[in-house]
């Protein structure tokens, strides 16, 4: 039987290259996208769209209840998020609520009844989150107040399941790239050095082998992907 991959974000440029690189090892793929948006790329038959708000916890709840009634689900890629700029000066509370939204709730959304569903299947699951170099770095993340903030707590959320889980039955690990070369960033900073950044394949290639019999031995961790980036 195949494995069931849940990839949140597919339409975005991480999403594609994930979404691509676990079809290419026999995935079968649940992807995700906003509401009244489409994927933006052409999928084989294997890859179910579906358009979920993932702001909304009843929305997630029900996807989520609807996939585990009808598959186990082996691993779960939870990419949306969102980016704002902004230094403590200029950070209210309102630029806070929107980035703790797109880039925490999502994931908790999605996290929690995951976890759940996992931890009742025999074979248990992985959980990947996307967090942000800027969240581990205090120097880049007081140029991001809200951004680095939504996300630093992803890293205490992924602990907190590795914790909770009975026997390491479901495992949760947290990637943390740097910049990803995708045309926007490289539209957003032409000038920049490219070759330092690192790209959506690089890290598609990496969380596939979290998810792999080969990953299985490595119980939860903080992944930082920085291409060429120093720390």
């Amino acid at each position: 039987m195949k494995k069931i991959a849940i990839i949140t974000g597919a339409s975005g440029n991480l999403g594609k290259a994930c979404v691509s690189a676990f079809l290419d090892e026999d995935y079968d793929v649940i992807a995700t996208v906003p509401p009244q948006e489409s994927l933006g790329y052409n999928v084989p038959d294997r890859v179910i769209v579906k358009e979920v708000d993932l702001t909304n916890e009843g929305d997630v709840s029900r996807f989520i209840a609807d996939q585990a009634l009808q598959r186990s689900i082996d691993c779960a890629l939870l990419l949306v998020g969102g980016f704002a700029m902004g230094n403590i000066n200029d950070t209210s509370n309102a630029q806070l609520q929107k980035m703790f939204s797109l880039n925490f709730f999502t994931a908790y959304h999605c996290a929690r009844p995951l976890f759940q569903k996992m931890q009742e299947q025999p074979t248990g699951g992985r959980i990947v989150i996307i967090g942000s170099k800027p969240a581990l770095n205090p120097k880049e993340g007081k140029n991001a107040v809200a951004y680095a903030l939504s996300k630093s707590l992803l890293f205490d959320l992924a602990n907190i399941l590795n914790a909770e889980s009975s026997e390491g039955k479901v495992v949760t690990h947290v990637i943390a790239p740097s910049v990803i070369d995708t045309p926007p960033n490289r539209e957003a900073m032409p000038t920049a050095d490219f070759n330092a950044w690192v790209t959506p394949e690089a890290i598609a290639s990496n969380i596939l082998w979290l998810c792999s019999e080969k990953g299985a031995s490595v119980r939860g961790g903080v992944f930082k992907l920085y291409g060429g980036v120093k720390e």
